[in-house]
């Protein structure tokens, strides 16, 4: 049974499907790779599971994307509820390590994301499902391709280059939710050759556009989402908004269309930040940024 979207994708990745009784939380389509083996699993609910419901599935493991969900706090159960019950939950390693979770869902990291947190959840459920080959093959493929879009953004030799991850606003005038600096964004900046602008150590501090446009981000990078609670989940809003606004079109992203628009999921912790470092990396060379 699995509680988040992102290790869901891991057991499909290491060909575990058969072994899921139902999904949860859900933040986008499931991978196209796969779409047919997902359809034919129970999904118990888009966001969050009641405890009962997941219960009732007599699951031999519950696992948990994000530790707010089945922790200390959490709104779906605690772990000792689970383990009352001899039901085993693994969390995976990006919501735990280097995190301090005990404040508001999104958590403050103290230690800059890594990809390595999200190679060790694999390698890690590999093992748990004795699959350990097929997990360690998928680490390795992931390793390559990271090293091959650091590599291609490391050939540009940036060096004054800056940008600003824009997950979305409560109100599409005021001040947004932004990438911090510790979390997946950051690491993605930081791989790239990019300075975030944002030196929070929150993962999605609100901070004002007035701020923003005094740093001045050479790129923007828009999340992409399905959702619609918010006005500015329209990434087409984003973009209408960033060239109509008096503070926001004087900005050197917007004026000279340095708008990179990726898949807001991509920006958690998961495997598919390699899907998203790899956009990036394939974007970055048709900006001027030397």
């Amino acid at each position: 049974m699995t509680v988040g979207q992102a290790t869901t994708e891991i057991l499909y990745s290491l060909g575990l499907a058969e072994k899921v009784m139902g999904t949860s939380v859900w933040f986008t389509e499931v991978l196209p790779q796969f779409k047919n083996a997902n359809a034919k699993i129970e999904r118990l609910a888009d966001n969050d599971p009641s405890f009962e419901s997941v219960v009732a599935k007599r699951p031999g493991l519950v696992t948990v994307q994000y530790e707010w969900h089945i922790g200390p706090q959490g709104i779906v159960a605690t772990r000792e509820q689970f383990a009352d019950l001899k039901i085993p939950t693994y969390v995976l390693p990006s919501d735990c390590t280097g995190k301090d979770n005990s404040k508001g869902s999104d958590g403050t990291r103290s230690a800059i994301y890594a990809m390595d947190s999200i190679y060790q959840g694999v390698s890690e459920l590999g093992r748990i499902f004795d699959v350990a080959e097929q997990g360690e093959a998928l680490v390795a493929d992931l390793k390559l391709r990271e090293r091959a879009a650091i590599d291609m953004a490391k050939a540009l030799n940036l060096k004054d280059a800056s940008a600003v991850f824009w997950f979305s606003s409560a109100e599409m005038d005021i001040d947004p939710y932004v990438a911090g600096r510790k979390g997946p964004p950051g690491y993605m900046m930081d791989a790239l050759g990019l300075t975030n602008i944002i030196e929070s150590d929150e993962e999605w501090p609100v901070v004002s556009w007035e701020t923003i446009a005094r740093a001045n981000p050479s790129v923007i990078v828009l999340a992409k989402m399905d959702r619609r609670r918010f006005e500015a989940d329209d990434y087409a809003k984003k973009i209408a908004f960033l060239k109509s606004d008096p503070v926001t079109s004087q900005m050197k992203a917007v004026r000279k269309d340095r708008i990179i628009v990726l898949d807001a999921h991509s920006m958690d912790p998961l495997i598919r930040n390699i899907d998203a470092l790899e956009t990036l990396a394939e974007a970055l060379p048709k900006f001027d940024l030397k």
